[in-house]
C-alpha cells in the first residue's frame, strides 16, 4: 500500500488539475469575444466539433496544453485544419486562435498551406501575434450566411466603458477631468447635431457629429490629434483602453473568390477586420477573381476601426471592379466599392503598400475609403487613391504615386503631398457631397501632376464644387493658406483652346457677380504662395475659370 498511494495520490491529483482546468478555461472564455466557442481541456484527445446552433466545441489535450505551452505558439493544423484548399477550415483556425487567444500564445499558418473559408458564419478573433507566412486563404464569398461578417478580427481583451460625468467639450480642448487606467481612445456623439449631410446623388440626413481623441491617463488630450467640434451636449462618451504591446499580423496570400449578387449598397465585409490599438500589419497580399457582370461592393479586405496607431505595410492589394446602382436621389450612381477602409480612428499609415491592378485602368474603383479619422499617412505607396469621406484632420501623403482617382479629402488641420505624382483630374479634389471643405492648410512641395493621366483636359490643381445653397452641417472652408513649392505639371496633352492649368477650377460657375446669394457662405482661400511651378504646355499657371469668386485670393509668387 505504501508504494501505491503516492501513485493514486498523484493520478488523482492530476485528474483534479486537469479538471480545474477545463473549468477554468470555460470560466476565462467568458472574458473573450469568442461567445460561441466553448474551450476545455478534459479529454484525452485534442478535437474541434461544431453542434447543431453553431456553438464551436474545442477540446484540448493535457498533454497538448503542456506542450504548446512549452513552445509558445501554436499552428492550425495542430486544431485539425487540413489546409488542402478544398475542406473549409474556418472551425479549425476558429479554434486555433480562441486557445491562444485564451493562454497567449503566438499562431502560425502552416508553410504552404492552402485554406479554403467557404461562407459559414464564423468570425475568428485575433488577440496574440499571427504569421500567416507562406500560407494561402481562399475565401469564397459566392454563397455567405452572413456578408456583413469578418473573416479575422483583431481585437483587444481590455474592454470600453462608459464616461458618464462629462456633459460637454470645447474644440481643442486640452484635457478632461476624469481619472483613466492609462492611456485610452476616447469616442464622443452628440445625436442631437447632424453633420456631413451629404449633397449630390447619394444624399443622405448626415451622421451624428462624432469626434474621436486620445488622452493619457490623466485625461490629458494628445495635441497631434485635437478635439475638433464644440460639442454643447454629449449623447454618447465612451474611454476604449490602447494596448500597450504592439501586436503583429505577418505574411499570408489571401484570394477573394468575388460575390455575384445584385449591385446594390449591400456591403461585402468578409475582411480582416482591425479593431484594436497599436497593430502593424506586414508582408500581406490581397487578390480578387470571379468579378462578373454584377456584384455588391465591398468595405475593404484590411478594415480597420475604432482603434489608433495602426500601420500597414509592405502589403499588396487589389482594386474592386466598379458597378452601378440607383442612389438615394434616384438616379444611377457608381458604387463606391473598397480595399481598405478607414473609419473611426487616429494615427493611421500605409507605408510602401502598393495594388495588383493598374493605378490607372478606371474600371477598378479607388482603393481607399475613410470616415472620422485623424492623422493618416500614405509612404512610399502606388495606389489608385487616397479618400477622405467625412473627414480627415491632418493627412500626410509622400513618396508616393496616386493613379487614376487622384486625392480627394475633406477635413481640417494640415493637408500636405510631398515628393509625390498624382495622376487624377486635380491634383486635389475637395469633395463636393460634403462641401469641399478643408478648415486649415494645404501644402504642396516638390511633386509632379499629370492632369487625367495624360489625357487631353484642361488641368485645375485644386477641384470642387459648393454653391452655398446646401446646409452641411457645418461651416465649409476652402484652405485659409495653399503653399505649392517646385511643381511639375505635365499637360503636354490638352484641349485645343487650353489657356493654361488653374489653381481653382470653377466652384460655382453661378457666382459671377456681387448679386449672387449664399445662404450658407463658402470661406474662400486667403492666400496662395507660389514657387518654381514648370508646364510642359509653357503656359502660365492662372488663378480660376471664375476670376470673380477668387478676386480676393492673394496670390504671392517668390
Amino acid at each position: 500500500m505504501k508504494t501505491k498511494l503516492p501513485f493514486i495520490m498523484k493520478y488523482v491529483l492530476l485528474i483534479f488539475l486537469f479538471l480545474i482546468n477545463g473549468l477554468m478555461t470555460q470560466a476565462q472564455r467568458k472574458n473573450l469575444p469568442e461567445h460561441n466557442i466553448v474551450i476545455t481541456s478534459i479529454e484525452p484527445k485534442t478535437m474541434v466539433y461544431r453542434i447543431d446552433s453553431g456553438e464551436l466545441h474545442v477540446n484540448v489535450s493535457p498533454k497538448d496544453v503542456l506542450k504548446f505551452k512549452a513552445a509558445g505558439l501554436v499552428r492550425y493544423s495542430e486544431f485539425g485544419a487540413k489546409g488542402n484548399g478544398q475542406t473549409d477550415d474556418i472551425d479549425a483556425i476558429a479554434a486555433t486562435h480562441a486557445f491562444a487567444n485564451l493562454h497567449r500564445l503566438v499562431v502560425i499558418a502552416d508553410a504552404g498551406a492552402t485554406y479554403y473559408i467557404g461562407g459559414k458564419a464564423r468570425t475568428v478573433v485575433v488577440q496574440t501575434d499571427t504569421d500567416f507566412g507562406t500560407a494561402s486563404f481562399i475565401i469564397d464569398d459566392t454563397e455567405v450566411k452572413d456578408h456583413s461578417a469578418a473573416i479575422f478580427t483583431i481585437s483587444s481583451s481590455l474592454k470600453p466603458f462608459k464616461l458618464e460625468k462629462i456633459t460637454a467639450l470645447k474644440r481643442n480642448q486640452e484635457k478632461i477631468d476624469v481619472p483613466l487606467p492609462g492611456p485610452c481612445l476616447i469616442t464622443v456623439t452628440n445625436s442631437n447635431v447632424k453633420q456631413y449631410i451629404r449633397f449630390g446623388l447619394n444624399q443622405n440626413n448626415g451622421s451624428a457629429q462624432t469626434d474621436l481623441f486620445i488622452v493619457d491617463k490623466n485625461g490629458n488630450v494628445d495635441r497631434k490629434a485635437p478635439i475638433i467640434w464644440d460639442f454643447d451636449k454629449i449623447t454618447s462618451l465612451s474611454a476604449l483602453p490602447i494596448d500597450e504591446q504592439l501586436l503583429k499580423i505577418t505574411g499570408g496570400n489571401f484570394t477573394t473568390i468575388a460575390n455575384k449578387e445584385e449591385s446594390k449598397y449591400a456591403y461585402y465585409n468578409r475582411n480582416i477586420a482591425i479593431r484594436r490599438s497599436n497593430v502593424l500589419v506586414e508582408g500581406l497580399k490581397h487578390n480578387i477573381k470571379g468579378e462578373g457582370a454584377q456584384s455588391a461592393p465591398y468595405g475593404g479586405f484590411i478594415n480597420i476601426g475604432d482603434c489608433a496607431y495602426v500601420t500597414v505595410k509592405n502589403t499588396i492589394l487589389t482594386g474592386h471592379r466598379t458597378y452601378s446602382t440607383i442612389g438615394a436621389a434616384g438616379k444611377p450612381v457608381t458604387m463606391g466599392t473598397y480595399d481598405l477602409s478607414v473609419n473611426r480612428a487616429l494615427h493611421v499609415s500605409f507605408l510602401n503598400c502598393s495594388q495588383t491592378n493598374d493605378i490607372n485602368d478606371t474600371k477598378y474603383w479607388g482603393i481607399i475609403g475613410s470616415n472620422f479619422c485623424k492623422n493618416m499617412l500614405y509612404d512610399g505607396c502606388t495606389l489608385s487613391r487616397f479618400d477622405a469621406h467625412q473627414g480627415v484632420a491632418n493627412a500626410t501623403i509622400r513618396n508616393s504615386t496616386l493613379g487614376h482617382m487622384g486625392i480627394n479629402a475633406i477635413g481640417s488641420g494640415l493637408l500636405t503631398i510631398e515628393n509625390s505624382t498624382v495622376r487624377g483630374r486635380s491634383f486635389v479634389n475637395l469633395r463636393a457631397d460634403y462641401g469641399s471643405t478643408w478648415q486649415g492648410m494645404l501644402v504642396i512641395r516638390n511633386c509632379v501632376f499629370v492632369p487625367a493621366g495624360g489625357k487631353p483636359v484642361t488641368a485645375a490643381l485644386i477641384s470642387g464644387s459648393n454653391s452655398g445653397q446646401h446646409d452641411f452641417g457645418y461651416v465649409c472652408y476652402m484652405p485659409e493658406r495653399i503653399t505649392i513649392e517646385n511643381l511639375s505639371i505635365d499637360d503636354s496633352q490638352h484641349p485645343d483652346n487650353y489657356q493654361g492649368p488653374a489653381i481653382f477650377s470653377n466652384f460655382n460657375p453661378k457666382m459671377t457677380d456681387n448679386t449672387y446669394q449664399e445662404k450658407f457662405p463658402y470661406i474662400k482661400t486667403k492666400t496662395v504662395i507660389l514657387k518654381n511651378i514648370t508646364t510642359a504646355s509653357k503656359k502660365t499657371l492662372r488663378i480660376s475659370d471664375n476670376k470673380f469668386m477668387f478676386k480676393d485670393v492673394t496670390v504671392n509668387t517668390i
